[in-house]
């Protein structure tokens, strides 16, 4: 690994650009960009790279960025990161959510920690290699995506299969404290429709009130929850209800009809036939008129595309001896000193498609409190942006470039 240790400090960048990467991140909060809605950004990140320098950036036909380094003679690593935010939460934030304020060697902001941080150093990073663009045997492709939040898995989808990039290896940048993450737990959404019968609400009798049917599932999904299948990495599959609508002529008459909004979260041993077939058993137990399906997501992209997905995401887990999670804790320990933590995120990501679903040995890496995130507290310190951006080029080395670092 001596090789791999000098290229590493050789590539440790003059940071007198450190304030680059601050100014950039920090523009980066102050562009509003939530779901479907992240044009503005993606305008500012594509103008970003082609200024730096990067050769090939293009924006795709679902409005994703893409930029690419290197010679294409070998193998392919993508860096997966998401361009949208969730609104602000609504609770009291310490600096206005678009306001990217830098206070203590902090940047506050909404998407400092999900996730323009990843964004920013993931660019930095990658600009580290420019000088090395013919030694880099293979390709490193920046994919910047849209729509992550609402739909994970649906935009890298078109990435890989309409765009025609087609990685053997994946690190997403979702935050992960600096840590090293390589799985996750799946999800999948399901709509419970519950019937009942309407007639005027001063002679309920007359009727069947299908709020209160639903009810009885809500008290047996509770029950569920505790005795749900537990792995010793990703921990337990949960189950929770999210939202109830109900349907009726008026307040003034028993609803007909209601729906259950059901998030579950899926060990390893888990499907999602199998979970589908547990509320299906409930069902049947209560002999409820009442049926189960899984949600879909379609909403068209800031660029009018439309692409429609079904809400079920798979678990997954790469085997922690992967060469992928080796190489990127050698990279993490040389940077940072101390040997990275390998865990896992506790929600959904990309990788539910690029791992889960096609299979692509995936990683996760990024800066950033995961437990931070979707929260009025998003905060990452300006070291872990130096840091992060400093192993996103080290590890591109480290898999692209065996002539420097081997």
């Amino acid at each position: 690994m001596a090789g791999h240790f000098t290229f590493l400090h050789q590539l440790e960048p003059e940071w007198a650009t450190a304030q680059d990467l601050y100014t950039f991140t920090q523009k980066l909060i102050q562009t509003p960009s939530t779901s479907t809605h992240e044009g503005d950004v993606a305008a500012l990140v594509a103008e970003h790279l082609t200024t730096l320098g990067f050769p090939h950036v293009h924006v795709s036909p679902m409005g994703c960025v893409i930029a690419t380094l290197g010679n294409g003679n070998g193998p392919t690593l993508l860096y997966d990161a998401h361009m949208d935010t969730v609104e602000p939460a609504t609770e009291a934030w310490p600096h206005p959510p678009f306001d990217g304020v830098i206070e203590n060697g902090a940047l506050y902001g909404l998407g400092a920690v999900d996730m323009k941080s990843a964004i920013s150093t993931m660019v930095y990073g990658a600009r580290q290699l420019l000088p090395y663009q013919d030694e880099i045997d293979g390709t490193l492709v920046l994919a910047f995506v849209v729509q992550e939040e609402p739909c994970e898995g649906l935009a890298i989808r078109t990435v890989v299969e309409e765009d025609g990039i087609r990685p053997d290896y994946v690190l997403i940048g979702e935050p992960s404290n600096m840590q090293i993450s390589r799985g996750q737990r799946g999800r999948v959404m399901f709509k419970v429709s519950v019937r009942g019968k309407s007639c005027h609400a001063s002679q309920p009798a007359l009727g069947q009130n299908a709020i209160y049917a639903a009810s009885r599932l809500v008290f047996n999904v509770e029950l569920l929850a505790d005795t749900l299948l537990k792995d010793p990495f990703l921990g337990p599959g949960t189950i929770a209800v999210t939202g109830i609508e109900s349907r009726g002529a008026s307040l003034n008459a028993i609803p007909d009809l209601c729906k259950l909004y059901v998030d579950r979260r899926l060990t390893l041993g888990e499907t999602v036939n199998g979970a589908r077939a547990q509320l299906e058993s409930m069902i049947a137990r209560e002999n409820l008129p009442a049926t189960v399906e899984i949600t879909t997501y379609e909403e068209a992209s800031y660029t009018g595309m439309v692409r429609t997905a079904r809400e079920a995401h798979p678990a997954w887990v790469l085997d922690r001896a992967h060469p992928l999670v080796t190489a990127l804790s050698h990279t993490i320990q040389t940077v940072r000193g101390a040997a990275p933590e390998i865990t896992h995120w506790p929600f959904s990501t990309d990788g539910a498609y690029t791992m889960g679903e096609a299979g692509i040995p995936t990683v996760g890496f990024g800066p950033g409190d995961p437990n931070l995130a979707h929260t009025p507290r998003e905060v990452v310190r300006l070291d872990d942006l130096k840091a992060a951006a400093h192993v996103y080029a080290g590890f591109a080395a480290m898999m692209l470039m065996p002539g420097k670092v081997r």
